[in-house]
């Protein structure tokens, strides 16, 4: 194993660890399904483009801290996450806000990976465009979830209950993209820099895939 790749593997195992003791007595099992199951779908994705297209340390790293923040929340179900309880409590708010916490989650994690993607896959430069469509893929990947969710409570019906986490907020849907959209903007203000760094040294210890260039210009 070259010394580049002990870090994503660490991520992967802990993941692995992580997933398998959220999965021990779920609150609901169906609703953990649902929960993990972006996790389940994304993992394939990333190992066979692993080798064709390593992303940066920085991005498996924030990969890898979603994924927790999906296993706790499908163990639990989001609207009882203890952690949510205690910030209810210690905040005087009205509900748990763990779910809100997984939706900025939703934004931040898939904009710092969707701009080093289109970064190295496509001719777009740093800039206004790259910043505007970043964005919107964060935003049509959010909509795209409470589709899926609307979906799930038609045909599950009550049994969707605690996968939907509503906890009776009529403005729910729109709150959770609403903070998948502030979270993406964060992540492009706040490290943009940081990932063309990591870019950098990514590109001093592999060459060039066919992907394209691993350092923005």
């Amino acid at each position: 194993m070259h010394r580049r790749d002990a870090f994503p593997l660490i991520l992967l195992l802990t993941d692995a660890v992580a997933l398998v003791a959220s999965g021990i007595h779920p609150k609901d099992r169906l609703t953990w399904w649902l929960e993990v199951a972006p996790f389940l779908v994304a993992l394939p994705v990333l190992l066979l483009t692993y080798r064709r297209m390593r992303l940066t340390n920085l991005a498996y790293g924030l990969i890898a801290l979603h994924a927790c923040v999906l296993f706790v929340g499908g163990h639990y179900t989001y609207a009882e996450v203890p952690l949510g309880f205690w910030a209810q409590s210690a905040f005087g708010w009205t509900r748990n806000n763990y779910d809100r916490l997984g939706h900025f989650f939703q934004g931040f994690v898939p904009a710092l990976v969707t701009r080093e993607v289109l970064l190295r896959a496509t001719p777009l430069r740093r800039g206004g465009w790259l910043f505007f469509l970043t964005v919107c893929v964060c935003l049509a990947g959010s909509a795209m979830y409470e589709l899926l969710e609307w979906r799930a409570a038609v045909g599950l019906g009550q049994s969707a209950d605690a996968f939907l986490g509503t906890q009776g907020d009529p403005w729910d849907t729109q709150e959770d993209m609403a903070t998948a959209l502030v979270g993406a903007i964060l992540a492009l203000v706040l490290f943009s820099g940081v990932q063309d760094r990591a870019m950098i040294r990514l590109n001093s210890t592999q060459p060039t895939t066919d992907f394209g260039r691993l350092t923005p210009t």
